[in-house]
């Protein structure tokens, strides 16, 4: 077993402050946790801790309860991640609506400060206000509208707000009331999309071109609820928890930040990935269904693009290349939705804008595919 001292030394190198977030238990007494049972945490030395962190707050029935984790384990069996609706969401709603009095319908967001931001922005679309107010002290989240004198430290008269975090827009001071109770611009990459599928190192790797910061998220979780912020020292030191107080702080903090459940199936997914081989098989099988669908618009005569890199691309019915967004705006969107929805009675499912390859589509997966394409293609071009 990994040494706790060398655990936390390693973590110091390569998290902001050596810490998943603000939590800090003071020093001389972090502890990297091995697991959780229980009302218990137990350290990499052993040690037990009662607990009433709770995870920061979820674990109300306690670590490892065997009805959750019997739950999981057989919703695991089934799939994770499928961005259709499915039984369990459906069925959690309901109870949602049926206890809580002001619920007719739910959204689902992956974090707190997401659906506290969400909601924020449905009530400014349904009130058609850009303002909204917030009692002093109140802990929403992390997002710019939220993280408004939460902790006022040089309080500012009613109703202006204070800005508790480094990196929020001084433009957001204007929108939010409070009542009582490197030199340069940094480059930034979303690999949201692009992380681990172009390459192992994501888009920056595939077109050799370095971001000084870059969020990753999708196939870095395995199907689960994980995102992340990489970035150099110089700039990720902003987190660090010990600046707390100080004009460079970007408070950052989130329940379910490094959850294990997540960063295990990420680490699964990743090993996978490293394997010889992986990234070419995935190119090769992406190409083969590209080259196809571009092979079945030429031979049916569609006015359409085949566009994108071979794990991810779609088709746009426009005859105009596709260079830029506003290229995009040219296609016949009406097209595009019967081309998704005469594939999917033909049992293709794809996004609304995208065809995302997978390392499990076999050959015989891409021939089906491919046919499927050359028929609803005729399909269109005789409409």
């Amino acid at each position: 077993m990994t040494d706790q001292n060398v655990l936390l030394a390693r973590a110091a190198r390569v998290l902001p402050g050596g810490l998943l977030g603000s939590h800090r238990s003071g020093p001389g007494l972090e502890f990297v946790v091995r697991e959780g049972r229980g009302a218990y945490l137990y350290d990499m030395n052993g040690r037990r801790y009662l607990d009433y962190l709770l995870g920061s707050g979820p674990m109300l029935l306690g670590h490892a309860h065997p009805a959750v984790v019997d739950a999981v384990q057989r919703q695991m069996a089934r799939g994770t991640s499928y961005f259709i609706v499915n039984e369990p969401a459906i069925r959690l709603a309901e109870e949602i609506v049926a206890a809580v009095p002001c619920a007719e319908q739910v959204r689902y967001t992956a974090s707190g400060s997401e659906a506290t931001f969400f909601a924020l922005r449905v009530a400014r679309a349904y009130r058609k206000r850009d303002k909204i107010m917030k009692f002093e002290g109140g802990f929403h989240g992390t997002h710019d509208y939220v993280l408004m004198s939460v902790v006022p430290r040089s309080p500012k008269a009613f109703p202006a707000p204070m800005a508790d975090s480094a990196g929020i827009p001084h433009v957001i001071d204007g929108e939010v009331l409070i009542a009582p109770y490197n030199d340069g611009v940094p480059l930034v990459f979303d690999e949201i999309v692009t992380g681990f599928r172009f390459a192992y190192g994501g888009a920056q790797e595939f077109y050799k071109v370095v971001p000084d910061l870059a969020a990753f998220g999708k196939v870095v979780a395995g199907g689960f609820p994980l995102a992340c912020i990489a970035g150099p020292t110089a700039i990720m030191r902003h987190f660090d928890a010990a600046l707390d107080g100080t004009p460079d702080y970007v408070w950052q903090a989130g329940t379910f930040n490094g959850n294990a459940i997540a960063a295990a199936a990420g680490l699964a997914t990743l090993a996978e990935l490293r394997k010889p081989g992986t990234y070419e098989r995935l190119f090769q099988t992406g190409a083969r269904l590209k080259a196809g669908l571009q092979a079945a618009v030429t031979k049916h005569g569609v006015a359409a693009q085949v566009s994108g890199e071979p794990p991810v691309f779609d088709l746009f019915f426009t005859d105009r290349p596709i260079v830029d967004y506003r290229a995009t705006l040219t296609a016949d969107r009406a097209k595009i939705t019967r081309f998704n929805q005469e594939l999917l009675r033909r049992g293709v499912v794809k996004a609304v804008n995208k065809i995302y390859v997978s390392l499990a589509h076999s050959d015989t997966d891409v021939a089906e595919t491919l046919a499927i394409f050359d028929e609803v293609l005729a399909t269109l071009a005789r409409s």
